[in-house]
């Protein structure tokens, strides 16, 4: 039996495989940065999220090629082997979304793109001051935004959390939102409120979502979610198989306690993407730290 208590990741969630070098001292090297620009790797996105892929590789332009001056809205993302990368809104792609594709790609494709979608949603957002509506321009190689006359906005993070139940031995509970199709299952997750600590968050959201009493809130692992610039944390918690579930808030319809050898046989049906009409339960793919943790629970690596 694996110790639930003691759960962890043998291997880090995707989004988290890879650290860039995020290259902070160039940030404000305004030299540096345009002399970069030309031979420099652009990331493109689209508003939708979409990006360029070629088979499981992400499709990299050189600043040359896309304007002959570096972008005021051009964000630095970092190194890799020491070359710099910056990503780049552009109007449309027909390219890959990250949820349907994300898990096709290496540790650096990944942790990059993660990186991108979560600063350039930041931006999307961040057009006007949250203090007084004036216009802001972004500054810092794209990493803070400022208000004419003084005033700077820096990159928002949301905290949310996701969490598996168990039952302190070999059941496990998982929940299907109102939207999804029936047989797919995941865990229970939830942003954190002001005022509120992770633990508490974990609480709040089981009680509010299926009406039960969770105790033992362990944190697991972390990772980036860019949907739309969140930091995903992953947590398990204990609760009775015997008590009532109840659907408080509305946003779970349908919850059920899972065996470790069923969602053993789940896994390796595949994942929410897989072609497999007689799998009574499917689990998301591997782009989800969700994925991760279940796979840690019923140890399957």
């Amino acid at each position: 039996m694996v110790s639930v208590a003691k759960l962890s990741l043998t291997v880090p969630p995707l989004l988290s495989r890879y650290h860039v070098d995020r290259a902070d001292e160039l940030r404000a090297d305004e030299a540096a940065l345009d002399a970069a620009w030309p031979t420099a790797k652009v990331l493109r996105i689209d508003p939708r999220g979409r990006f360029d892929l070629d088979g499981t590789a992400l499709v990299f332009a050189r600043g040359h090629e896309v304007a002959g001056e570096r972008p005021a809205d051009a964000v630095l993302l970092g190194r890799v082997d020491g070359a710099p990368i910056f990503a780049l809104r552009v109007e449309k792609f027909d390219g890959a979304d990250l949820r349907m594709r994300g898990h096709l790609l290496s540790a650096v494709d990944a942790a990059l793109l993660a990186e991108a979608l979560g600063i350039l949603n930041w931006h999307a957002g961040a057009v006007f001051s949250p203090v007084d509506g004036r216009a802001t321009v972004p500054g810092r190689a794209g990493w803070v935004r400022t208000v004419e006359g003084g005033g700077d906005e820096f990159p928002r993070t949301d905290a949310a959390m996701i969490t598996l139940v168990h039952d302190g031995a070999d059941q496990v509970l998982l929940g299907r939102q109102q939207q999804w199709p029936e047989r797919l299952f995941s865990l229970f997750a939830g942003f954190v409120e002001p005022g509120e600590s992770l633990e508490q968050c974990v609480a709040r959201e089981l009680y509010e979502e299926i009406g039960i009493a969770a105790d033992e809130i362990t944190y697991v692992a972390s990772q980036p979610w860019p949907f739309p610039r969140s930091l995903m944390l992953g947590f398990t918690a204990r609760a009775d198989r015997e008590a009532e579930l109840v659907f408080r808030d509305g946003e779970i319809a349908e919850a059920r306690w899972f065996s470790r050898r069923e969602v053993r046989d789940a896994l390796a049906a595949g994942d929410w993407s897989t072609d497999a009409p007689d799998a009574p339960l499917l689990l998301p793919n591997s782009i989800s730290i969700a994925r991760a943790i279940v796979e840690a629970w019923a140890g399957v690596h």
